[in-house]
Parts: C-alpha cells; structure tokens; sequence
C-alpha cells in the first residue's frame, strides 16, 4: 500500500492543468515532484497511453494536456496508473480444509470489488480542473 503512483500521477497532471498552453519538460516536472525524472516518464507514458496528455520531442519539445482539465476525471488518472488493489491481493494458497481457508478469497473478492468501486464512484465526479483550482 506504499504505492505513490496516483499521487505522482495527480502531481503531474495537476501540473499541467495550471499552464495548459505550455509545454512541460519531464525534467521540470520531476523537479516539482523532487524525483528522478525516469519516474516521471513512466507516468508520462501510462498517462498517454489513456489519452490524457500528449507530448512531443526535440528542443521544443514536452507534454501537455489533451483536452481540458474540466473534462479529465481523477478516475480516469486512477485508472491510468493503477496497478494494484485498494486492499491489496487474496491469499496465494490458503488450506482447503479449513472452513475459513476454502472460502477466505471468494468473500475477499466481493470485499475487493466493492472497495474498488467505491474509490472509482467517489473520483469519477471529480475533474482535474476542480483539483487543481485548490492551488494558487
């Protein structure tokens, strides 16, 4: 659960949402997030394979929002960057004969998926736009 993808992510599209018209260095960006610019361009590229942002090279070169930030969702950022369970994994080999053992990861699975869909139904009305009016 120590994952900082989304928060990274969130950063960097935030970012982005304040200067729309500007065209964001990786470098930069990393230096706002005070990390390896590497760890940025991974973000970069799961966020453009979501069709978030859009980016170019050379001397001009950077990245920038697709569309609005009005019209970017914190789920879809969620989405983009997610790759594990809010709760975590089901155990790997629990003991069949237990009475608890045989059935933990059937319930734990509804409890996963119901938890997951929370999370998505508390960002989806969320948009990028409203996040990042929360900063100067």
């Amino acid at each position: 659960m120590g994952n900082t993808r989304f928060a990274t992510a969130i950063h960097i599209m935030t970012l982005l949402a304040k200067v729309p018209q500007e065209w964001l260095t990786s470098e930069w960006i990393a230096g706002s997030i005070n990390v390896n610019p590497v760890i940025v361009r991974k973000e970069l590229k799961e966020l453009r394979n979501a069709g978030l942002i859009i980016s170019r090279l050379g001397k001009e070169g950077g990245t920038r929002l697709s569309k609005s930030a009005e019209d970017i969702k914190i789920s879809e950022i969620y989405a983009a960057v997610k790759n594990n369970e809010v709760l975590g994994k089901k155990n790997q080999k629990p003991n069949p004969v237990c009475p608890v053992g045989k059935e933990i990861n059937s319930h734990l699975l509804l409890l996963f998926d119901a938890t997951e869909q929370l999370v998505r139904d508390f960002l989806g009305n969320k948009s990028l736009q409203e996040f990042a009016d929360q900063f100067e």
